[in-house]
């Protein structure tokens, strides 16, 4: 598997914890409302990382709805003054992603199903259906050093397929998990994400998870399932920051995760 910019695939960042990273679509989201440029989606991902965050996500998409052109490049510039943390730039293959993969060569590419017009992601690849689409990109992303994380639900007879198509990762799509926590079926909806991180462990994966995590179900998400690198948080990160700003919110995750390694 390729190793991207010196960093081992599959090894967390954070002193061996899982690590946040921020996704600041949201951000550009209000900021776009206005033709004033505030809030400057630059400054919130400067302190989010000056807070302790491991890494900044965006999400282009082709409509330019929230995060634009010019923010991916001058995000991607700005990393190069925090060493050690990561840029992840996801969405969907086949639309506008590959074009900022190629030209920016981000830490880590995040392959997302989504359609032009969906408002979030709301599902993982199929496999094996999409797997011959994915593997020549797989192999582009590899060959300009980018690790490649797939979005998949949690679906632990998958996760051979990922792996037989080369991906460093798998990216689970915890929204199911978010509505059942903390709900009577929280358990049998969290086993599922902890068959499948084992399944993808087995493969030779690494663990990636993200969508409608918080600062109520994090904590217990990471305690059960087993080996999550990164988690990447956007929508529930940024709504705490503006009642607690972004440095107090980006450290009470970090505590949330904190949370789920001390009590294990």
């Amino acid at each position: 598997m390729a190793t991207s910019k010196n960093i081992p695939p599959n090894s967390a960042l954070a002193g061996g914890r899982t690590a946040l990273s921020v996704n600041v679509n949201k951000v550009a989201l209000l900021r776009n409302t206005r033709e004033l440029g505030i809030p400057s989606v630059l400054r919130a991902a400067q302190l989010c990382l000056m807070a302790g965050a491991r890494g900044i996500t965006v999400h282009p998409r082709p409509d330019e709805r929230h995060i634009k052109h010019h923010d991916v490049h001058e995000l991607a510039a700005m990393m190069g003054d925090w060493p050690g943390r990561e840029f992840n730039i996801e969405g969907n293959p086949f639309h506008n992603l590959m074009a900022f993969v190629r030209e920016l060569k981000p830490d880590q590419a995040t392959l997302v199903p989504d359609s032009a017009d969906q408002s979030t992601s709301d599902h993982g690849w199929s496999l094996p259906a999409d797997a011959e689409r994915l593997r020549p990109i797989i192999e582009e992303c590899h060959a300009l050093g980018v690790r490649v994380s797939l979005f998949m639900d949690p679906v632990p007879q998958a996760m051979a397929a990922v792996a037989a198509l080369g991906a460093d990762r798998v990216e689970l799509y915890t929204e199911t998990y978010a509505r059942a926590w903390p709900g009577l079926h929280k358990k049998e909806v969290l086993q599922a994400f902890v068959d499948t991180a084992q399944a993808a462990a087995l493969c030779g994966l690494g663990v990636n998870a993200g969508h409608d995590l918080n600062r109520d179900n994090l904590t217990d998400f990471l305690r059960e399932v087993p080996g999550v690198l990164e988690v990447s948080i956007g929508h529930a990160l940024i709504a705490d920051a503006l009642e607690l700003g972004y440095t107090a919110t980006v450290k009470d995750y970090l505590r949330c995760i904190d949370a789920a390694f001390d009590a294990s």
